[in-house]
């Protein structure tokens, strides 16, 4: 069965579709350069995080939401989006519909622009925005937000070939490419002091320097530059350097569902059902299903 705007019920899980228009700047970065695919033979075998306590969080909450009303956008890849056919499809998409088999819950996503969403929630529109939601100091202590389903740590690329030290003492001397005005930049400004940090007014000048050998490395997202890795934009020119950056105050926010601030029940039962979704192997199914080219 197909899972999208003209089908009202796919397991436990009916969707409606209504009006929608582009995305807030207070989103996180995502793949920004989903374009067509290359084959990669020199894909590395992909790592899929757990941002779980493996200790486990308890038993099943006592008590259990009997439906969750989702709220989410339709313009984010790879978490939610319309396919070439108009079919609603994507990580969070595939996500919100085990979670609610996890919690054996009835439960519906509706669609609207990303700016409207916190708006409908507050309106009890619906329950549950799964749609990237920043944790900024204002939604947090207006909102109250699950455990983090996936972080969004910083990596570096380098052209293929070349070896490079991506710490701060084997990059000393050497030019790192970023965006300018970015976390990433003030990441690099603060640790990597001894390097020539470039910074470039987009990502894909930021990439091309790593072509143009006008830098040794590039630092970005490492979301977004999985897909360029892996895409026919690059080229097949690069790869992932070193381990994930996951900082405190830099990159350790990640995302996350939200539900109005007085909603600890379905808080609960969302963090418990992704918890038994990592162990029962469903969340590392999603994830590899949509991150051909691990970040982590």
């Amino acid at each position: 069965m197909r899972f999208d705007s003209r089908t009202l019920v796919f397991a436990t899980l009916a969707f409606i579709s209504v009006a929608f228009s582009p995305i807030s700047a207070i989103r996180p970065a995502a793949a920004q350069d989903l374009g067509p695919l290359a084959p990669n033979a020199d894909a590395m075998p992909v790592t899929v995080p757990n941002f779980w306590d493996p200790r486990g969080i308890g038993d099943r909450p006592l008590i259990e939401p009997e439906t969750i009303r989702f709220l989410a956008s339709d313009d984010f890849p790879p978490f939610s989006f319309r396919d070439g056919t108009g079919r609603l499809t994507g990580f969070n998409i595939d996500l919100a519909r085990a979670i609610c088999e996890e919690m054996n819950a009835a439960c519906s996503l509706r669609i609207k622009s990303f700016d409207a969403l916190v708006p409908a929630l507050v309106r009890e529109e619906g329950d549950a925005i799964i749609a990237g939601l920043a944790l900024t100091e204002a939604n947090v202590k207006t909102l109250r937000f699950s455990d983090r389903y996936l972080g969004l740590p910083a990596r570096f690329a380098v052209l293929k070939g070349k070896e490079v030290d991506p710490t701060p003492e084997g990059l000393a001397g050497k030019r790192i490419s970023v965006v300018g005005g970015t976390v990433h930049e003030a990441f690099l400004k603060a640790y990597f002091a001894d390097a020539e940090i470039v910074a470039y007014e987009g990502a894909t000048e930021a990439r091309a320097a790593l072509g143009t050998e006008e830098a040794a490395a590039h630092f970005g997202d490492g979301l977004s530059l999985s897909f360029w890795l892996n895409g026919t934009t690059s080229g097949n020119c690069c790869t992932f350097v070193g381990g994930p950056w996951i900082e405190p105050g830099y990159f350790d926010k990640g995302m996350a569902i939200a539900f109005r601030a007085d909603d600890s029940v379905r808080q609960a039962a969302v963090d418990h059902a992704l918890y038994r979704l990592q162990v029962d192997g469903v969340y590392s199914e999603l994830y590899l299903r949509y991150f051909p080219v691990g970040f982590y």
